[in-house]
């Protein structure tokens, strides 16, 4: 009796040996706890817009938002002896000037008498020839180089002219000096008595009559201002003026290879003034110098146009030429093919530059042109490797902290501005290189407090929720952001206040994926958020494509529904949404109430009896994952433990399809069901068992260790040995476990 035995366990390989190791409870919940499987899942894929706009197609932006097409011309430009560009009408003089000799009708200034040679009059000269030498109209103004130095000899007294001594300047009253009987020009006293406004780019500064420099004048200290005027003076007669005569003449005649040699002009008149110490506000000319510059706007050349900005910039324009500089820039980075110049131009850091020194209740338009400029450069590869060696991550940072500080006068105009940013992150976010500055600049947190700012925005919510979707696909940003206070929290709400968004949800629920794929700590605080289980089955209620016929478990009647969308973008949501779903259920605490939620449990069976694994594969695979995942969890509770049978029936049109994946699903499936002795009787009538025999065959390891599973749960009942053993499942179950062992 006892040899029978023995010869009827050795043929059969499906009864555990006698002399085996027995493994303990521990052991065998351990074994099987490892079964538990994170899901993983494709990026959603972010179309790039077909043009370069401020706001995409799809914005949900309303019509008063700021253009991307406008016409830019010099005449938009303000001149420098225009009002100024903050708006603020200056009042009229109440007096008429009086004129000490009767005044020439085409030049006034001709009827002036010569000035005298006290240094503080011959300053005055000095900016009354400025003013002659470039007022409004056409360069042609500009009198030869030679002309200058006739000017200057013209405004310095001859030996025969009477001077005013030391000492009467010592006790003069420093506004006698201004108001002594050679009074100014109309134009001339229009020109000096002028106050600078805020958004003034004319570069004429106020009368200094009774400033310190002044008063030092009348104490005779002259010496030092006078080299220093005499020295701008000289440089401009020399260096300067040319130049300009030179742009002019250059653009006047239309001759091939004119924009080169006009960049080239460009270049050396902003190296000169570098090296004078002139850029900024510091020429007392630039005035001039900006006033030429505009005229050239006109010959409508990006290159050119870059090379003038570049220029106008360094001069420190602001106010209105600010803001039209910046739609300049704006425009010409409009062309995918104008990136180039970017690229050969230090324009980049004049941008940058902006970004960190601009006020927004003061500039706000003229940075979110900045900000969109840098938001189309940052799609050029090359563009955006410099973008990253000049700091431009940091610089976001600093005006991310500003713009959240905005007072709710300026609150739409920092949404506008933070489409912008976040685009140009979300771009910059694709270079490796990125990451760890995102960290160092904890960025991460930083757009979570811009998404409690503005969760209203779909726009910068959208933008920020790609930025995550990039980069919690890697271990040290997932780090990051799981630090970050209330986050799980923040995209549960967004998810709520945004569900009919799909390429919002989508992205976030990839992102909460990313967050519970590694970390137990993640899976509990996600689930510990309020509301976060009631969340994700609305939206997976909301995303179920099912006929109108048939009820809805989680119905809401207060939830609008989803808008019309392809099969595709449905499907996206509930892959990624059925993740976090597999992934949560992992930890000991999440699992069980999963599993005896009756909601969570409806719609996944809903899904597998709606759904074909050829058109909805990878949706399917999920959710038989999840299954699988909670099926581990076998309280009396526990709804899958009453619907195993419906289960198993479900996941017969997985195991037949042509998809591996969807067959090793529901081999793993039948593996932890198969201990059911109604869904052992259901595998043995259908004949599963004989398919299952077969797939001992595949060259997939985790194939044929889950087929293995099934065929020792079916050898459990003793009539189902013999068939076993009549499809050859013993020879080919040694077979595979050797190839295993060898493996």
């Amino acid at each position: 009796m006892a040899s029978t035995e023995r010869k009827h366990e050795i043929c059969s390989p499906f009864l555990p040996r006698r002399n085996a190791l027995r493994k303990t409870s521990a052991e065998i919940v351990s074994e099987a706890r490892q079964s538990l499987r994170v899901q993983s899942t494709q990026r959603p894929f972010t179309p790039r817009d077909g043009e370069r706009q401020l706001f995409g197609k799809n914005s949900t932006r309303a019509d008063n938002r700021p253009p991307s097409a406008f016409s830019l011309h010099a005449q938009n430009f303000d001149a420098p002896d225009s009002r100024p560009g903050s708006g603020t009408r200056l009042s009229p003089l109440d007096h008429k000037p009086k004129f000490p000799v009767p005044c020439d009708a085409e030049d006034p200034f001709k009827a002036f008498p010569k000035p005298p040679t006290d240094p503080l009059e011959v300053k005055r000269g000095l900016a009354g020839a400025r003013t002659r030498l470039l007022r409004a109209g056409s360069l042609t103004t500009l009198p030869p180089v030679e002309g200058h130095t006739d000017v200057k000899e013209r405004l310095i007294p001859g030996p025969g002219q009477k001077q005013t001594s030391a000492k009467r300047l010592g006790s003069a009253d420093p506004t006698e000096v201004c108001s002594g009987p050679n009074k100014p020009g109309p134009r001339r006293a229009a020109s000096e008595n002028r106050i600078k406004q805020p958004g003034d780019d004319s570069g004429v500064r106020p009368t200094e009559c009774s400033t310190g420099r002044r008063t030092g004048l009348a104490n005779g200290d002259t010496r030092t201002t006078s080299t220093e005027e005499d020295a701008e003076s000289f440089l401009w007669n020399n260096m300067i003026a040319p130049l300009l005569q030179q742009l002019e003449s250059v653009a006047a005649g239309s001759s091939e290879g004119s924009v080169d040699r006009l960049c080239d002009l460009c270049e050396r008149l902003h190296g000169t003034l570098a090296e004078a110490d002139m850029l900024g506000r510091r020429c007392k000319r630039r005035s001039g110098i900006l006033r030429a510059l505009f005229r050239l706007i006109d010959l409508n050349s990006a290159q050119l146009n870059l090379h003038i900005a570049k220029l106008c910039l360094a001069l420190c324009v602001n106010g209105n030429n600010l803001l039209n500089i910046c739609k300049l820039i704006f425009q010409i980075s409009r062309s995918e093919n104008n990136d180039i110049l970017f690229q050969n131009n230090s324009i980049i850091d004049s941008l940058l530059g902006i970004l960190s020194n601009e006020d927004m209740s003061a500039s706000g338009e003229a940075l979110l042109y900045c900000v969109g400029t840098l938001k189309f450069l940052s799609g050029n590869s090359a563009v955006l490797r410099l973008l990253l060696d000049k700091n431009c991550i940091g610089v976001a940072q600093k005006l991310i902290q500003r713009l959240c500080m905005t007072e709710d006068t300026n609150f739409a105009m920092a949404g506008h501005i933070l489409v912008q940013l976040t685009g140009t992150l979300r771009n910059l976010a694709d270079h490796p290189d990125s990451r760890r500055l995102f960290i160092s600049f904890s960025l991460l947190s930083e757009l979570c407090l811009v998404l409690r700012h503005h969760c209203k925005d779909q726009d910068i919510c959208t933008n920020i929720s790609r930025i995550y979707s990039k980069l919690s696909s890697y271990s040290e940003c997932r780090l990051a952001l799981a630090q970050t206070p209330d986050c799980y929290q923040l995209f549960l709400e967004l998810l709520s206040k945004h569900h009919q968004k799909q390429d919002l949800v989508v992205r976030l629920l990839f992102t909460l994926g990313n967050l519970t794929a590694k970390s137990n700590e993640a899976r509990l605080r996600l689930f510990q958020c309020k509301g976060c289980l009631g969340i994700l089955l609305q939206l997976y209620d909301s995303y179920q494509r099912r006929d109108d016929s048939l009820p809805s478990p989680t119905s809401s009647p207060g939830k609008p529904p989803v808008p019309p969308m392809s099969v595709q973008e449905g499907d996206d949501v509930l892959v990624k949404l059925i993740r976090v779903l597999a992934n949560m259920c992992i930890h000991r605490a999440v699992g069980p109430a999963l599993a005896t939620n009756t909601s969570c449990i409806q719609l996944l069976l809903e899904t597998l009896e709606l759904r074909s694994v050829q058109e909805s594969e990878e949706l399917l695979v999920n959710v038989a994952a999840t299954i699988n995942n909670l099926s581990f969890y076998q309280e009396e509770s526990s709804l899958l433990r009453h619907s195993q049978l419906a289960i198993a029936k479900l996941m017969l049109k997985l195991l037949i399809s042509s998809s591996m994946d969807a067959m090793l699903e529901a081999t793993r499936v039948y593996g932890n069901l198969s201990q059911s002795k109604d869904v052992r009787d259901f595998i043995m009538q259908n004949k599963v068992h004989q398919f299952v025999v077969t797939l001992l065959d595949s060259k997939s390891t985790e194939m044929c260790f889950s087929a293995c599973g099934v065929l020792t749960n079916l050898a459990l009942d003793p009539p189902n040995r013999v068939s076993l053993s009549l499809e050859g499942a013993a020879a080919k179950r040694a077979v595979s476990s050797l190839d295993a062992e060898l493996r």
